[in-house]
């Protein structure tokens, strides 16, 4: 009678198996860092090419 074990694992590989792509950083993150450069972007230009009409 032989008892069925599970193959041994690699220790390298394991935290392999837990990673998820395109997980770096949240949504929320990833919308407040645009945000943060799109007004960025609108002071640098606002700036660069004054509105001078009255």
């Amino acid at each position: 009678m032989r008892i069925r074990t599970a193959k041994p694992r690699n220790p390298l590989v394991a935290p392999a198996l837990k990673r998820q792509a395109g997980r770096h950083q949240s949504p929320n993150d990833a919308h407040a860092l645009r945000q943060q450069a799109r007004l960025e972007l609108r002071r640098l230009l606002r700036d660069r090419f004054p509105d001078d009409s009255p």
